[in-house]
């Protein structure tokens, strides 16, 4: 394999956590285990093999998920749950909901709830804190 020059470029942060703990097992640092995962990855995704045919067409709604084996199970669902964690890195679920006019809250930084109104304003929620009350003692002597 020929060495290229490597390329700045931004990762996941829980891939980042994952490729180092998986690393260390593995005698690799954070780096090469990523390296790693995506020739992996490129290796199966390029698998033009009946079983990848099965995966895809699952994944197309074309074939039914109980005809899969396990392990084309397997690959599906790592298929699917690849897709959400990519949508969801790019979603912006707030913009939208204010864009439709509806309140959100949210933890902020210090565990604070702050709720964020559709008009771009934001406050932090704070509870109010009673003090304790004096539980009334019922049927005992208060001379005792």
């Amino acid at each position: 394999m020929a060495n290229t020059a490597d390329r700045v470029t931004r990762v996941a942060a829980d891939l980042m956590d994952s490729a180092a703990a998986e690393g260390a097992r593995q005698s690799r640092s954070a780096k090469q285990q990523l390296d790693h995962w995506a020739r992996v990855g490129r290796a199966v995704s390029s698998q033009q093999t009946a079983a990848r045919r099965r995966v895809e067409a699952a994944l197309s709604g074309d074939l039914e998920l109980r005809e899969l084996s396990v392990e084309e199970g397997a690959v599906f669902n790592a298929e699917i749950a690849a897709a959400v964690e990519e949508k969801l890195a790019g979603s912006h679920y707030g913009t939208l909901l204010a864009e439709r006019g509806i309140t959100t809250v949210a933890l902020d930084e210090n565990g604070d709830i702050v709720e964020h109104r559709p008009d771009g304003s934001s406050i932090v929620l704070t509870a109010k804190r009673r003090t304790p009350r004096r539980r009334k003692v019922t049927g005992a002597d208060p001379t005792r």
